[in-house]
């Protein structure tokens, strides 16, 4: 395609919608460009420039942009306003992957480039071959030194098409180069939202925690083993005692032997209880501490963890548990690898969200109309497109503004790719999964 045939490309793809989705976040601004002519255009994120600001868009093409207008006899939308941002109209991912290949990113934060911008979108638009071969490509480069994150990418991608031996394959390069584990395989591919009626059971514990829990305990280990899956939720615990502590970190690790799957929901609370209950250096309340650090297994928090278990084997004068990660994908739960203790009440994005498809979206706004944190469960979300990741930057900056923090969990790489190009980290937390 050439200099003129991409920026026509361009100014296609970003004249569909009223508002001229952004191809970026606020740390700089994506440069579409020809390799064989140099020519680039460059593109605001939000709204257009006015006139007395080029943005550094030549006249040339200014002038052939307004041109385009006239003979369309559509005549230039005023500026909008972050509140009315809309991004329902026109076929922009269509637009996209024509000129998905031609992308670079200039002045990124954190290394941000432009392999990491193409991949992210040509994921986003579902050409799932195209971004693998982009992913590849730079790896395979030496002279490319790839970073962690592109890396994370590829064996997100790999687990997201299911392509289990190519995942295999990478995972002793990803060892050997970053000297850290790398992540266990999973089959994303065929992830589904379970219907009612194959939930795993559900047990709440209620209370205190304490040594007269011993017989429900008992119960839910027969449950568990039965069913071969249970859900644990938690929201109604408010207080712990070193006994119950050890009633419950045993069943646990009795569950994990027999290989029943677990999900703990509504841990946070727990976890800040038994924090608070642990001083380096007292070696006391040894069964707290052993829970404290199982629950931050269940959570996948390994940094905290590992920082923990070390004051541990000092306090303790003993070694400390081994970092398993143990949860499991449990049917009826918010739970998955990454952190599944959410609220099983809790907005969750889940599965392959496109304009069209966008409600889990827009309910969060009505979600966190009375509260101040939110967090979202994304661990079942695998992919979504450009359209809708303007809507959910949309939405969040708009509950930033009103003072709101919103998480987002357990995002994949490709996903988290995508929501960092957008801006989406600048107005909420994106925690990717392990």
């Amino acid at each position: 395609m050439g200099g003129d045939g991409l920026q026509t490309c361009l100014r296609r793809c970003y004249s569909l919608s009223p508002l001229r989705p952004p191809l970026c976040g606020a740390a700089g601004l994506l440069q579409p460009f020809s390799a064989r002519t140099g020519q680039r255009v460059v593109l605001p994120f939000f709204g257009r420039k006015s006139s007395t600001d080029t943005g550094g868009v030549g006249k040339r093409d200014a002038g052939r942009g307004s041109a385009d207008d006239a003979r369309q006899g559509q005549p230039k939308p005023p500026p909008t306003e972050l509140s009315s941002l809309d991004f329902t109209g026109g076929d922009i991912p269509h637009a996209l992957a024509q000129c998905a290949g031609l992308v670079e990113v200039q002045e990124m934060d954190a290394g941000v480039g432009a392999v990491y911008e193409e991949a992210a979108v040509l994921y986003a638009n579902g050409d799932t071959e195209e971004a693998e071969k982009v992913l590849d490509a730079v790896i395979d480069d030496p002279a490319a030194s790839a970073g962690e994150g592109l890396w994370m990418m590829l064996l997100d991608l790999y687990r997201l098409t299911g392509k289990r031996q190519r995942f295999e394959s990478r995972v002793l390069d990803y060892a050997t180069r970053f000297e850290r584990s790398p992540p266990p395989w999973e089959d994303l591919s065929s992830q589904r939202t379970a219907g009612r009626g194959d939930a795993a059971p559900l047990v709440n514990l209620a209370g205190s925690l304490s040594s007269k829990a011993s017989a429900q305990f008992q119960q839910i280990g027969v449950i568990g083993r039965k069913s071969g899956a249970i859900r644990i939720d938690l929201a109604r615990l408010r207080a712990v005692d070193d006994a119950g502590c050890k009633l419950f970190f045993d069943l646990l690790r009795q569950l994990a032997a027999d290989r029943v799957k677990v999900a703990v929901l509504n841990c946070q609370q727990l976890v800040n209880m038994l924090a608070g209950q642990v001083s380096p250096g007292q070696a006391e309340n040894r069964e707290i501490w052993l829970l404290l650090l199982e629950m931050l297994q269940y959570t996948g928090e390994q940094d905290r963890f590992e920082e923990l278990a070390v004051d541990y084997a000092v306090t303790f004068e003993e070694s400390p548990p081994s970092w398993e990660p143990r949860a499991q994908p449990v049917q009826g739960a918010a739970a998955d690898s990454g952190a599944p203790c959410k609220s099983a009440d809790g907005p969750r994005l889940e599965g392959v969200i496109t304009g069209a498809q966008a409600d889990s979206i827009r309910k969060l706004a009505a979600f966190a109309a009375d509260k101040q944190a939110v967090e979202v469960d994304c661990a079942q979300l695998r992919r979504i497109d450009f359209v809708s990741a303007g809507t959910l930057f949309n939405i969040l900056a708009t509950l930033q503004a009103q003072g709101k923090l919103v998480v987002l969990q357990n995002v994949n790489a490709m996903v988290g790719a995508l929501l960092r190009v957008m801006g989406v980290d600048q107005v909420a937390q994106v925690m990717l999964r392990s």
